[in-house]
């Protein structure tokens, strides 16, 4: 039996935000810095498309930010994605490997590359993929051969696994290399939520291949709508920036195109808002951190949850603070969902497993008890910045 006390969650909750006026959103945006400034040069100058001195700046502060050599930036997340798997070599019918307690996004993209998603459990002590079951998986059903990886039970190819830092948190990326490495997989990451959080002391979506990035509106930062992707090497980078802009060869007036590419370029207007917010993230990681902890603190005389915190290995950014139930219990987990929708909190459970879903239910997966477990646990709290700069 869950014994968790709805009216203590709420209690809690309510110290933690205090007097801010309800509604509370689950994550708004932070705008305090040079953002009207640089968006009205946009305006002023007519520079707005997905041309201009801001898309360059922004990408160049971005790879700064995160610590690699190159970043393009990309029209939203899931286009940065899609594109990943496209330059990491993903063809029609081959499998890619990905956490089945994700955004739909992630799946998306491997749909629309032709291929399918390979469901794999969560690591509860990083709410992500989990790189030692998934390694016992492999041991089971799949074999190297001369052309990679190959699922013995499908005949399919596996042409890369995508690990996903759930809420900002990172998944165990030594350990989850080591695996992908030793079965000959590329590695993409998918940083969409944790722009920021760092993995035993450097930033999250260094260890991929290539490694895909988000700026929608509730995201830490936000270029109203965005993404970017994240890369090591050169020749990569090149052909990252050839694919997401139509594959448009460089002329004064042709229009010549040497592949089938992407019109997923980011407008110099949203990157104008990207540059101005980037200025403020080490402001808004600690005020996200700050209110995790407030949450935290304020969770502890609460019987039946608690609120998750950073594994030994990790610095998240708190992009969602996370509140689990000590016992799953979706009945139990939707009743303090409305009890929190009636006080004003815009509280929301977890993403739907994506194996439960009607396109997704006949894809191969691996035993996901965990992620089924997570999906019945997790609440997400109101998690705006502002909310941790309060006091």
């Amino acid at each position: 039996m869950n014994y968790f006390d709805v009216d203590r969650a709420l209690a809690a909750i309510e110290a933690v935000v205090d007097n801010a006026p309800r509604p509370i959103a689950l994550h708004e945006p932070h705008f305090a810095g040079n953002e009207w400034l640089y968006v009205k040069e946009t305006l002023d100058t007519g520079w707005v498309s997905s041309s201009g001195k801001y898309v360059d700046e922004f990408e160049r502060r971005l790879a700064a930010c995160c610590g690699v050599p190159y970043a393009v930036a990309t029209m939203n997340g899931t286009a940065a994605l899609h594109a990943c798997l496209l330059l990491a070599g993903v063809k029609p019918g081959d499998e890619v490997i990905l956490p089945t307690l994700t955004f739909i996004a992630t799946a998306n993209a491997v749909s629309y590359c032709g291929a399918v998603p390979h469901f794999c459990d969560s690591d509860p002590k990083s709410l992500g993929l989990d790189p030692d079951k998934l390694d016992r998986s492999l041991a089971t059903i799949a074999e190297v051969t001369n052309n990679g990886c190959r699922n013995k039970e499908t005949g399919r190819r596996i042409t890369a696994v995508v690990p996903m830092h759930t809420f900002g948190h990172p998944v165990d990326m030594d350990r989850m290399t080591e695996v992908a490495t030793r079965w000959r997989i590329p590695v993409i990451e998918d940083v969409a939520e944790a722009l920021g959080s760092q993995y035993k002391g450097r930033h999250v979506g260094y260890h991929g291949m290539l490694s895909a990035l988000s700026f929608n509106g509730n995201k830490v930062v936000t270029t109203g709508g965005g993404g970017a992707i994240l890369i090591r090497d050169e020749k990569l980078a090149k052909a990252a920036k050839h694919l997401t802009t139509t594959a448009k060869l460089p002329h004064l007036w042709a229009f010549l195109h040497d592949q089938v590419g992407y019109n997923y370029r980011l407008p110099n207007i949203n990157a104008a808002l990207g540059c101005a917010q980037l200025e403020q993230l080490d402001v808004v990681i600690a005020a996200k951190r700050a209110l995790a902890s407030r949450y935290a603190e304020a969770f502890r005389e609460v019987p039946g949850a608690s609120i998750f915190v950073d594994a030994d290995y990790a610095r998240s950014n708190y992009w969602l603070v996370a509140m689990l139930l000590d016992e799953p219990d979706i009945a139990v987990r939707d009743q303090f969902l409305a009890a929190c929708h009636a006080r004003g909190f815009r509280c929301r459970p977890v993403w739907t497993s994506m194996h439960r879903l009607p396109m997704y239910a006949n894809c191969p997966r691996m035993d996901v008890t965990e992620a089924e477990e997570l999906e019945a646990t997790i609440v997400n709290l109101p998690s705006s910045a502002v909310l941790g700069m309060k006091r």
